[in-house]
């Protein structure tokens, strides 16, 4: 199946929803004041402690601190925090490496030998367009040929989301990461970085043409949908989220979405409900991309369904399920 409405969606949710492993924490620049996001956060408790659920932005913009006065406070309740990956994997320089290394092409055959004429044009302009970027980040457009398909197109949507002055030095996990370690509190990760880079490594090669063909298509359209993204996440508004964007990815991509967003939920859901049974009053702040806790697949209902206290935590829009 060809291009589609929605097709825009995958790259910018796997950018910004999802796949934490291109927001790699440095020395940030320092947030300016702005009006606070309303979070998407949810408090699951048991009899004697808590978890709250914080849904990530993995790329935003200084106007998108201070953080809401309801995030502050989980932070403050919580004893520890956990991040898809560790913060010391988030901050590590090996992390860029190893997905560079993943994402190489073993058989020494260009990029191009495997992409459509229509496709390799893109591909050229949008380089051409860009060159000045890529080689900010050490890439040309030589040295994007030798890599997988669905590097070169997380790459592209990377790049245009920055172009747009959203950061992933300023990614919700990284300002809470560098929190958590001024004031001392334990974090770690629900998955290593190898892990993530898999998952995304683990596209077929029809997947891996798709996405980078879409990621070239829709390049010139994609500041209008990555901006109702963003502005849906500082909404709090999970309904557009899903239904509008998360809903088409899922009818889509399915094999896409259920190796990247459904296996991983599953496999964090034990992780997190150990929090929550563990002996002792300890609650902690669990922060992932903001798509992991939404809808029927998300980790919101699947703690729901195992009988625990659900509870939106949203001082602006009210406290509701």
């Amino acid at each position: 199946m060809r291009l589609i409405q929605s097709a825009v969606f995958k790259p910018v949710l796997l950018a910004a929803l999802i796949a934490s492993t291109f927001a790699v924490n440095a020395d940030s620049p320092m947030p300016t004041a702005g009006t606070p996001p309303v979070p998407l956060m949810w408090k699951v408790s048991d009899a004697d402690n808590s978890v709250y659920l914080l849904g990530s932005f993995h790329l935003l913009k200084p106007a998108d601190y201070p953080l809401s006065k309801d995030v502050d406070a989980a932070f403050a309740d919580a004893e520890s925090l956990v991040f898809e990956m560790s913060p010391e994997e988030m901050s590590s320089p090996t992390l860029g490496m190893q997905m560079g290394q993943a994402a190489m092409r073993a058989d020494g055959t260009p990029l191009n030998s495997e992409l459509s004429p229509e496709t390799i044009k893109l591909l050229d302009a949008w380089t051409t367009e860009n060159a000045a970027l890529l080689q900010s980040m050490g890439l040309t457009p030589q040295v994007l040929q030798m890599f997988e398909p669905w590097f070169v197109g997380l790459t592209i949507s990377i790049t245009e989301m920055t172009k747009q002055g959203l950061d992933p030095k300023l990614g919700l996990d990284a300002n809470l990461a560098a929190q958590a370690a001024k004031a001392g509190k334990p974090a770690t990760g629900l998955e290593t970085g190898v892990q993530q880079i898999a998952f995304l490594d683990g596209m077929d090669k029809d997947e891996q043409l798709q996405f980078l063909n879409e990621a070239l298509s829709q390049s010139k359209e994609s500041e209008a949908e990555t901006a109702k993204l963003h502005h849906a996440w500082r909404a709090g508004n999970a309904n557009v989220l899903w239904d509008d964007m998360a809903v088409e990815m899922k009818k889509d991509y399915p094999r896409l979405y259920q190796r990247i967003n459904v296996a991983r939920n599953d496999a964090w859901v034990p992780k997190i409900e150990k929090r929550l049974t563990a002996a002792g009053t300890d609650d902690a702040l669990v922060v992932v991309g903001a798509l992991h806790l939404l809808g029927p697949d998300g980790v919101v209902e699947k703690l729901r369904a195992k009988g625990y206290t659900v509870e939106r935590v949203c001082s602006a829009c009210g406290t509701t399920k």
